[in-house]
């Protein structure tokens, strides 16, 4: 999966009223980045300042996507690092 198809797949969840307030990147190093504006309804894959920042790899970020890794589970076995506002972090499922 690219950067762009990941990014694509978010952006359908996303305008189908997520109840994501705020904005979040997800940062997948050389791979490239995935910012969410949920305010806003928009996803694209410039980077920019994010209320909580995701970093993880291109496959986790795709097992995110599919729904076969659940995000708090991620985390805990350390797949993904989350800096910035963690309660952000934890309204992710309604996008994922």
């Amino acid at each position: 999966m690219s950067i762009e198809s990941a990014a694509d797949s978010i952006r359908s969840k996303v305008q189908d009223s997520s109840g994501l307030d705020a904005t979040v990147k997800f940062d997948c190093g050389d791979d490239g980045v995935v910012l969410i504006d949920g305010a806003e309804k928009t996803v694209n894959t410039e980077d920019g300042d994010a209320d909580c920042t995701v970093k993880c790899d291109i496959d986790t970020l795709e097992a995110l996507i599919a729904g076969d890794l659940d995000p708090t589970a991620a985390f805990m076995q350390g797949k993904i690092k989350v800096e910035g506002d963690m309660g952000v972090a934890m309204k992710l499922s309604t996008v994922l």
